[in-house]
Order: structure tokens, then sequence, then C-alpha cells
């Protein structure tokens, strides 16, 4: 008898064991697999990865389940957001925990979207206008090499002198690439006055500070008060320091260039700024006036 009970206990507790162990695989069957999440990735991971991101606001690119630029550079906003070592685009183990911790995934209502053919572009908890923006695709308006970019930051608020410099001058410094390597529609002239620009404004600051520089001459070509080319942009008058001073015309590193191509590519670490300026040398009463966003060496990103 006692031997029949303590069997009877084996079985319960082998098939408490049993439910818990199920229930425990339920439960991670939605919060990724075991694989490293990286650019390239395709599949149900990189869904449920856009999707959390997407909850609290690091992407509102369109779910897809392909880890693409914008999905990479959410994912990098979001390991500095919450302050981990490594900030590298990876979606580790520490990562994926951290996204657990801090977002939610809806599966069911994520597939049926998907299912459904539906391309939306924001659920959870954070409004769209808060949102890190995903890459802009070209604008088929626009005729010109340039093409839309996606969320990128301002411009100098430093004094500046009259930026009538001429196409032809920057005709002359276009480097020996072909458009058809350049990325999103812009042109090799673009990718040399962008480079131009970083370096001049931005030599010596940390690299984040390069890329934001950049940033700030691609959101303004989607802003209408601002030119809608990256000459204009960036000759407009009292626009950059740079200019004015003939800076600009020094010749730009490789890691200029680098900061160009990761703007471009989707990283915006001045969170959409469209003025900048430098509070050691700024003496304008306007650009200490403009709401700032955050500072970024010596470089003071505004709206």
């Amino acid at each position: 008898m006692d031997k029949a009970r303590f069997m009877k206990q084996i079985v319960l507790i082998f098939s408490i064991v049993l439910l818990a162990s199920s229930l425990l695989t339920a439960s991670k069957s939605e919060a990724f697999t075991g694989q490293v999440i990286q650019r390239g990735a395709t599949g149900e991971d990189v869904v449920e990865l856009q999707a959390r991101l997407q909850y609290n606001g690091f992407y509102n690119g369109k779910i897809d389940g392909v880890y693409g630029w914008g999905t990479y550079w959410a994912v990098r906003n979001f390991q500095n957001q919450f302050g981990m070592k490594k900030v590298d685009g990876l979606v580790g183990e520490k990562t994926k925990n951290l996204l657990v911790q801090k977002t939610k995934y809806y599966k069911e209502f994520v597939q049926k979207q998907l299912q459904q053919g539906n391309q939306f572009t924001h659920y959870g908890g954070k409004p769209l206008d808060q949102q890190t923006k995903a890459p802009a695709q070209k604008s088929s308006q626009k005729k010109t090499a340039q093409g839309t970019k996606e969320n990128q930051k301002s411009q100098s608020g430093s004094s500046g002198k009259s930026g009538n410099q001429s196409g032809s001058q920057q005709g002359n410094q276009t480097p020996k690439q072909t458009a058809a390597n350049m990325p999103g529609g812009f042109s090799s002239n673009d990718i040399q006055l962008l480079s131009q620009a970083v370096y001049s404004e931005a030599r010596g600051e940390p690299y984040e500070g390069q890329v934001a520089i950049a940033s700030v001459i691609l959101n303004r070509l989607n802003n209408p008060t601002f030119p809608n080319t990256i000459a204009g942009v960036i000759f407009e008058p009292l626009a950059f320091t740079a200019v004015a001073d003939g800076q600009f015309y020094m010749t730009p590193d490789e890691t200029a260039k680098k900061a160009v191509f990761d703007a471009i590519n989707g990283w915006d670490p001045s969170e959409s700024a469209i003025y900048y300026f430098n509070p050691d040398t700024a003496t304008s009463p306007w650009i200490w006036g403009r709401p700032q966003i955050k500072r970024i060496g010596k470089h003071i990103f505004c709206e």
C-alpha cells in the first residue's frame, strides 16, 4: 500500500514537472529563440524584435521580419537608452532580456495584422509622433539625386555670413565614386558636400556628434522651411559657420565620410534636431531660445 502511494506521488511530481516545463516553453516561445539576431536576419525573431521596439517608440518602420538598417539603428538607440555597455546592434541574450523587461509583445495582434496584409507602423503605449523614425524612402517627386532622408539633425546656431558659393565650386570636389554606389539616391557630390560639412563643423568631436551633424542637414531636407537639396541646405545664407569662414573647403577625413553614411543609413543621435550650436561661442539670443534636445560633445542640438 505504501509502495502504491509512493508511486502515485512520483507520477504526480513528474506530471507537475512536465506541466511547468510546458508552461515555461510556451512563455519562452514569445520571447525570442536562442539565436543572436543581427542585420540581415529574417523571420519570426525579427518580427518580435521590431514589434517590441515599436511598442516603446524606438522603431516605427514596417514590421516585416527583415533586419535592415532601420531596425539596426532602433536596436542601437534602445541599447544606448538603457545603458547597455555594448551598443552594437546585436540582439543577444542581454538585449533580449532587456527588451522583454521593458516592452510587451502582443503576438496574436501582430501576426493577425501581418496575415491580413496590414502595413501598420504603430502599436503599444507611445504616440507615433514621439517615436524614432525609420529611414524614409526617396521621394518620387524629387527628381534631384538627393531624395528624402529619415530623421536627422540640425544646423549651426553660431553666426555665419553669406553662403553664396556657387554650385560650380562644389562640382569640382566630386569624389571618384559613382552614383550607383551611393545610398538612398544621393549623388557622389552630395556625399562629398556632407563629408566636408561634417569635417569642418565637427572634427575632433565624438563620432556620435559627427553623425548628428550630418543628420541635421538630412533632417532639413524634410522640413519645408529649408531648401530641398543638400547643396541648398549647406550653402543657405547664415547657415553654417564653416561655410562662412572657409573651413568648409578643407579635405574631409574617412571618419567624416563614415559618419555621413551612418546618418544616411538611419542613425539619428540628435533625435530629430534641426539646429545645433556651441554654447561656448554662440551669442545669438534666438538660438538660445530654441527648445533643446540634448548635448553631444561641444554642441547642443535643438528643435
